[in-house]
């Protein structure tokens, strides 16, 4: 080899050196797919996150728990799974679509909404049974389904209540909504007397009034959430997603969900 040669190369060798050395890695870009509930804790917790590496970019779709998990299921391309249960991400261990266990990370308690005019004059929940209440409820998958299922169970069997109240809740029910968000929006336009849901959408209403359901009779409801992917196919990836799941279930998350409601789980 000639010593220009030589030059040359050791010089592309030094070249390539520097180069690697003073390369960044390149921030992550996590789509967390997440209960309707959580939409705008989430949109603030983004906001104030610190990443252990580069900060990541989010990708933020909120909807109805069953029915993301159940895109997840069919390749829905997500990161994190964050649900108003434990139960959907549970399924999603099972089914080894998930890295590591279902976390929970917050819960919530459930209220009775009316319009602010409250045309139906509702004032506790013995009145949910009232002939002619009109009733905004969610599809029998979604989460807070279950939840209220519960409540009317527990109000049913409190004394005071009449033998047939919860009969006369289902039979008052005049629609189910795909998510909470769209049963506390039908309930701000006028469309129903009356709906259950999470206290925290509730709060984030300034279209509804609340009505009280006592504590005995009340359910908590645990969100949990699972981090999506392969760490053998996407190491940095998972890593970063794991990351922003511990952040989310730890002190500094926990405060966040605190300022909109939520709860610890227990």
């Amino acid at each position: 080899m000639t010593r220009a040669a030589r030059v040359l190369l050791i010089a592309v060798v030094l070249s390539s050196c520097s180069g690697s050395a003073t390369s960044t890695p390149q921030p992550p870009e996590l789509t967390i797919f997440a209960a309707a509930s959580l939409k705008q804790v989430l949109e603030k917790a983004i906001t104030v996150y610190v990443a252990p590496g580069p900060d990541p970019t989010f990708v933020l779709s909120t909807g109805s728990s069953t029915a993301l998990r159940t895109q997840i299921e069919e390749s829905a391309r997500a990161d994190v799974f964050l649900s108003a249960d434990t139960i959907n991400p549970q399924l999603l261990v099972d089914h080894a679509i998930a890295d590591g266990v279902a976390v929970p990370f917050a819960s919530n308690t459930l209220v009775i909404i009316v319009p602010k005019d409250n045309p139906a004059a509702i004032t506790t929940p013995a009145d949910l049974g009232q002939p002619g209440v009109r009733i905004i409820a969610a599809g029998d998958e979604v989460p807070i389904t279950t939840y209220a299922a519960q409540v009317i169970e527990n109000l049913a069997a409190t004394n005071g209540y009449p033998s047939g109240f919860a009969a006369a809740y289902a039979s008052n029910v005049v629609s189910r909504e795909e998510s909470v968000a769209a049963v506390v929006a039908k309930i701000e336009l006028g469309e129903g007397d009356a709906a259950i849901v999470y206290v925290t959408d509730a709060t984030a209403s300034s279209g509804v009034t609340t009505i009280e359901i006592p504590d005995a009779a009340n359910v908590r409801a645990t969100y949990a959430g699972v981090v999506i992917g392969d760490i053998t196919e996407a190491p940095d990836q998972v890593a970063a997603a794991h990351a922003f799941l511990d952040w989310l279930a730890g002190s500094r998350g926990r405060a966040v969900l605190e300022e909109f409601g939520f709860q610890p789980p227990p």
